[in-house]
């Protein structure tokens, strides 16, 4: 982030209006990228990113492609801004003197953002990837081959899974993020919401850890001199770069996260217990290349969400809206 000092509001704004920005042009991309981590080997509905985002279109119309976004749009805000805040809260604190971090502390901030963001970003991704996978089941079910006749009623055509017993009813019906929400917290209560937290964190701060340093450090080499700012465009571009390395290392946590938090599967695909046994069955039955599946597509995601970010911070929209605000008269 830039160097001068920028007031907490501020921050979280600027972090909102980013992820709402953000979310709304790459989250496409995402629904792609849930459903190719999803797929199983034997069992594959979509061959690329284009080939998914074509078939989801023609079955399901355009804004098939954002099932899911209003769960993304409405915790996003919270979940960009406490990361982004977070991580200059950590790296204040760390700094000494006014004097620069060292990588090492700079990876610590990065790790303290990860940790306080999956708060939100755990039960976001839980109740996303419900509604954005519902899709590819009913693609999968449609699709001559990939199942028995006599298996084809046990997969959902849409959510309509008991979430807490594995059981899958034949009559669909349309489910929206908030009766998820309602039926995970009734038959499992909050934990249920948050399924795959360890998977989360282990994506999320190994994230956190290689993003935040690696911008900062690309973000000093754009500044004409060390007082100054770099140029707004060098901003976009050192946070895409960050963000499109920094996911596509992690991606194998992403994959093992989207199976784990995915509570409705077909009929032949495995279910998991725990990131362990995710890990073993995975590596067992499809090769270590089903650890990358869908990485260009997060990489596609990730590179301009903060990119986006970066150039908020450097517009100062939040300090904007913040100064030009009622409660700023009223404590002025």
């Amino acid at each position: 982030m830039s160097q001068q000092h920028i007031s907490l509001p501020a921050k979280l704004i600027n972090g909102g209006i980013a992820g709402i920005v953000g979310v709304t042009c790459v989250f496409p991309i995402d629904l792609a990228k849930t459903r190719l981590q999803n797929q199983r080997a034997g069992q594959q509905v979509y061959k690329s990113m284009m080939d998914c985002l074509v078939k989801t279109v023609r079955s399901e119309g355009y804004f098939g492609m954002y099932r899911g976004a209003a769960v993304n749009l409405t915790l996003v805000t919270p979940e960009k801004a406490i990361k982004l805040a977070a991580n200059d809260f950590f790296r204040h604190h760390l700094s000494k003197d006014g004097k620069g971090l060292t990588v090492f502390k700079e990876m610590l901030a990065g790790c303290g953002a990860g940790m306080c963001q999956v708060i939100i970003t755990t039960p976001m991704e839980m109740l996303k990837i419900q509604l954005q996978d519902a899709g590819r089941l009913a693609a999968q079910q449609q699709k001559p081959g990939l199942m028995p006749a006599t298996k084809l009623v046990a997969t959902a055509t849409v959510l309509s899974r008991s979430y807490n017993s594995g059981t899958v009813v034949s009559a669909p019906r349309s489910v929206s993020a908030t009766q998820i929400a309602k039926e995970l917290l009734y038959t499992q209560g909050i934990q249920g919401l948050y399924k795959g937290l360890g998977a989360t964190l282990m994506r999320d701060v190994p994230f956190s850890v290689v993003y935040f340093p690696l911008f900062a450090n690309l973000n000093r080499l754009g500044k004409p001199s060390p007082e100054a700012s770099s140029p707004f465009y060098w901003a976009f571009l050192s946070g895409c770069v960050a963000g499109s390395t920094a996911a596509v290392a992690v991606n194998p946590c992403d994959v093992v996260k989207t199976r784990l938090q995915s509570l409705n599967k077909g009929s032949t695909e495995d279910t998991y217990n725990g990131v362990t046994d995710c890990v073993s069955k995975i590596m067992r039955k499809e090769g270590p290349s089903a650890f990358l599946k869908g990485a260009g597509c997060r990489a596609l995601v990730i590179a301009p969400l903060f990119g986006i970010a970066q150039v908020m911070y450097f517009a100062g929209v939040g300090e904007y809206i913040v100064d030009n605000s009622p409660l700023s008269l009223l404590s002025a």
